[in-house]
């Protein structure tokens, strides 16, 4: 009898045979170095990311996961939760990420109050316009039925460069951002979400503020994502995702990223690492060139 040797498993229809973009796995390291060297040209700036999106879509696990990533370990500080019953975040604050003991990265991740769908609950549109204004200062409760006045003590009315929002991002759950499969067939972003958003993104267009989508929660989009993250690029359901999200909010796909947010993991790992700062890298790249064309 000649050797018998079992054929390999044949391909999920799920999965396409090559990535449809190219990330390069196993050079976390090289991505790692890249942020760590990175020094604003002009060093009075630190560049300021303000994250948005709808309630529950992940906002303060995406600052966490990023924080964990540069920390290399897994860290909790933007208070987040689980249950999606309402915005857990109620104020504005700034997050800068530990580099060396005594010093920080160049850059603050600033979160926000989540949209939702009823009125009179989620932040107010005008409050994220004028946050990207650098108008807000941190602390700044969220009043979800109006927006903050010149009287409050938190309107600053003299904002610095520095205070203003250098890249806008928009955490989008990829779950439930409006494809429907027999996998997942819930939708979260509603018309009124979409016009809210649309607002948003109208507004930082006429500010010149560069944008970043991030689609969060892919392991839930694809199972076989959820099986081998590699697979995030082979995932045709993600490829539709993305090319729905651009199609729907207009961001071009170049500027979405899909990651995984640590959420029950008690150690980072370099996929999952390396997703993010692919993500992070876009952000300080287009918040550079923002910040030098002014």
């Amino acid at each position: 009898m000649g050797n018998f040797q079992s054929s390999p498993p044949p391909p999920s229809p799920k999965v396409l045979p090559h990535e449809w973009r190219n990330l390069p796995w196993g050079n976390k390291m090289r991505d790692l170095q890249i942020v760590k060297d990175y020094q604003p040209f002009k060093e009075d700036i630190q560049l300021r990311f303000m994250l948005y999106g709808p309630v529950g879509a992940g906002k303060s696990s995406f600052i966490n996961s990023v924080d964990s990533v540069l920390r290399d370990k897994i860290t909790h500080r933007a208070a987040a939760d689980s249950l999606y019953g309402g915005s857990f975040t109620t104020q504005y604050r700034g997050y800068k990420i530990q580099k060396e003991p005594g010093t920080h990265y160049p850059f603050v991740f600033n979160d926000i109050m989540g949209l939702e769908r009823d009125a009179g609950k989620g932040v107010c549109v005008e409050d994220i316009k004028l946050a990207m204004k650098g108008h807000v200062k941190d602390g700044y409760k969220f009043n979800p039925v109006s927006p903050i006045s010149e009287g409050n003590q938190h309107y600053n009315r003299d904002p610095s460069l520095s205070d203003r929002v250098h890249v806008l991002v928009c955490i989008i759950p990829g779950n439930t951002a409006g494809l429907q499969n027999d996998d997942n067939p819930s939708q979260l972003l509603t018309e009124d979400f979409e016009k809210e958003l649309r607002e948003v993104r109208l507004a930082a267009r006429d500010m010149g503020i560069p944008e970043i989508a991030i689609l969060t929660r892919i392991y839930l989009t694809c199972p076989e994502v959820g099986k081998d993250i590699q697979n995030v690029y082979k995932s045709k359901y993600l490829k539709k995702k993305i090319e729905e999200v651009s199609g729907r909010m207009g961001f071009p796909q170049n500027c979405i990223f899909p990651v995984k947010n640590y959420h029950s993991e008690i150690d980072t790992n370099d996929d999952t690492d390396t997703l993010i700062l692919s993500a992070l890298r876009g952000m300080i790249e287009s918040g550079e060139d923002f910040v030098n064309d002014l």
